[in-house]
């Protein structure tokens, strides 16, 4: 097992790993820049070390930097948590270099399931369900108005290297195509260039459901069933659940083994998710594996009795999968509680909170890094927390999540909590009837 492990990220993902490493023993260092250095992360990690500024493109994603802390505080391990490094395949490889390792896909992974059009290509190898559409990327306008008459309309015009929606187009007719098709382009190459783009049919009434999975460096892998992720703004996620309302124990069946298939065929190795688009008929089809832990992960912790940090620790220290598979035993709801202003357009609200308490009683968990005197900086994803609540049953877990919800005060800052707040009582949520254009129609 590690000695310890250098955590490349901040924030509440920061927390909750050296709190895992804590648990398990293990000693942690912290990397962080200027603008964090009254975090938590840097109060109760056994050593931080400052990479940079404020902006993460001088700090966190330094990979140079970080690797220097690691050495110079003898870390054999580096956790990336999630964003910022933690899907960078040159970040994974020059771990390797150093012999570090890494907690986290091989470079080949992560290469492999980054680009879409190669993901793809791999899912329909092994036999997992994918949205049909071009064979690879597209060559030019003509190929997209010929490939998009071949699966009818409407369709989706996405960018191989995209992510948060960038790079996307609906397009539901043919004169629409080559000016989605430029500036899919264009929006593509100036955010990740790379102009690339492919393109699928355009799934309608559509479900976010994914499917977390754990493998380890024998190729074995297991599911630990599934989380909906269906409310979104912008293909942000607001809040998770699990088990999603519109599964069935047959779809879950045929889902998990679709995942495994997913992951073996890439030999995965550590926890991360397959990511499925589910339509009105309960067909599925794969979107992207994320070779990462998941911002969500904790409702599945909640469900299953499972720490999947430490999971994660194990994998990569060569430990095997129990192999079997893991099913929901309670019901658990995510609320991702952001310093934004959700009456205003969900503009970012950076700041100092001035006054903070958090709501607690049986089945209410909190992931956070703040605190009363804290100052949100205006440098990095506007997350104050996540608000996970559990029960025996969906409806008490939404009643559950309310109280808590009417419990949360943070004051100094605007934030997503009266949004949340109005969500619980909508008749819509309430009974489990959305999908990801939820957020179209409604009204704050």
């Amino acid at each position: 097992m590690f000695k310890k492990i250098l955590i490349a990220n901040r924030g509440e993902i920061a927390l909750r790993v050296i709190r895992t490493c804590k648990e398990m023993g293990i000693k942690t260092v912290v990397v962080y820049s200027t603008a964090d250095k009254d975090s938590l992360p840097v109060r109760f990690a056994d050593e931080a070390v400052c990479i940079g500024p404020a902006p993460s493109s001088d700090s966190y994603l330094q990979i140079p930097n970080i690797i220097a802390a690691a050495e110079i505080t003898n870390a054999d391990a580096i956790h990336p948590g999630y964003g910022f490094l933690s899907e960078n395949s040159k970040f994974s490889k020059v771990c390797e270099e150093h012999d570090i390792k890494f907690i986290g896909a091989t470079p080949e992974q992560i290469d492999g399931m980054g680009d879409k059009a190669s993901a793809k290509a791999t899912m329909q190898k092994a036999g997992v369900p994918v949205i049909p559409g071009s064979d690879g990327l597209l060559k030019d306008v003509e190929d997209a108005k010929k490939t998009a008459k071949k699966i009818k309309y409407p369709v989706i015009l996405k960018a191989t290297a995209g992510g948060g929606g960038r790079g996307m187009r609906i397009v539901w007719k043919e004169e629409d195509i080559e000016a989605n098709w430029d500036s899919a382009r264009k929006e593509s190459a100036a955010a990740f260039g790379n102009d690339g783009i492919y393109m699928e049919k355009f799934i309608e009434e559509p479900r976010h459901i994914e499917i977390q999975i754990a493998g380890d460096q024998t190729g074995n892998a297991c599911h630990l069933s599934e989380r909906d992720c269906s409310i979104q703004r912008r293909h942000q996620k607001l809040v998770e659940e699990t088990p999603s309302p519109f599964m069935t124990d047959e779809l879950r069946e045929r889902m998990g083994e679709a995942a495994i298939k997913a992951a073996k065929a890439v030999k995965y190795e550590g926890v991360g998710t397959v990511e499925f688009l589910v339509d009105k008929n309960r067909d599925f089809y794969f979107m992207e594996m994320n070779t990462r832990i998941q911002v969500e992960h904790t409702i599945t912790e909640e469900v299953i009795n499972f720490d999947l940090i430490k999971e994660q620790i194990k994998l990569a220290a060569g430990e095997k999968i129990s192999g079997k598979n893991y099913f929901p035993q309670l019901h658990a709801i995510q609320c991702r509680i952001n310093a934004e202003d959700p009456a205003n357009d969900f503009r970012p609200s950076p700041g100092r909170i001035t006054d903070y308490h958090s709501p607690g009683g049986h089945g209410v968990r909190i992931d956070t890094h703040v605190y009363a005197g804290y100052q949100i900086p205006p440098h990095y994803d506007s997350m104050i927390s996540k608000l996970i609540t559990v029960a025996q049953t969906r409806e008490e877990a939404i009643l559950k999540m309310k109280r808590a919800l009417e419990e949360y005060v943070i004051d100094g800052v605007k934030t997503t909590i009266p949004f949340h707040l109005k969500l619980m009582d909508n008749e819509d949520f309430k009974a489990g009837n959305f999908t990801t254009k939820f957020m179209e129609t409604f009204e704050y």
